[in-house]
């Protein structure tokens, strides 16, 4: 149980960490255009991105996949900034084909998880029952991930109901917020792949 505990801890810790701040943004241009009366829908968000990072966590910690690194330190950037458009394209006050969202958060799932597959290996060592470990790691970056999430919405809250700014101009500011920093981040890791 103290292996499960160290793990679930350094799951949390990982996600909550500014220098993988990429990780944040994603969350943040996930469910940034949500109010605190869409809790379950960015729930199942959230939970469907975490279910697409431990398959290929999993995976490549098994050794089972092997991408290059560079190609996925681009990739990350990439589903940011599609993310981030999407919410700036959506005209509509309230965000519609969220099973379209659903999709994607898994689909960008399986890509962020190839980038925490490194700091994952790099813990494990040879270990080689890693079964608990896998999934105490998945948990604490869920946790973490709804933490994120929480904070997220209770600013929303804040915003749009205290100092009454407009849901889609919250919207629009944090998704081109992100979409400028996601830009500058993948223009950066492309001379890494080229």
């Amino acid at each position: 149980m103290e292996d499960f505990s160290l793990y679930f801890n350094l799951g949390w810790h990982h996600i909550l960490d500014w220098q993988g701040y990429d990780h944040i943004l994603f969350l943040l241009a996930l469910c940034g255009m949500y109010t605190a009366a869409d809790w379950k829908k960015v729930l199942i968000l959230v939970t469907a991105f975490t279910i697409g990072h431990s398959i290929t966590l999993a995976l490549s910690v098994l050794n089972v996949v092997s991408i290059n690194t560079a190609l996925i330190e681009f990739l990350i950037p990439v589903t940011i900034l599609i993310t981030a458009s999407a919410n700036i394209l959506s005209k509509k006050q309230k965000p519609k084909n969220i099973r379209l969202k659903y999709t994607f958060a898994l689909c960008f799932g399986l890509i962020h998880g190839m980038g925490f597959s490194n700091y994952l290996k790099s813990l494990l060592g040879k270990s080689t029952s890693i079964i608990t470990e896998l999934l105490a790691f998945n948990l604490g970056l869920e946790f973490g991930q709804v933490i994120i999430v929480t904070g997220v919405l209770i600013i929303s809250f804040v915003l749009i109901w205290f100092v009454k700014i407009k849901r889609w101009d919250w919207n629009f500011f944090l998704s081109s917020a992100i979409f400028g920093i996601s830009f500058i981040m993948a223009a950066e890791r492309l001379s890494a792949i080229l």
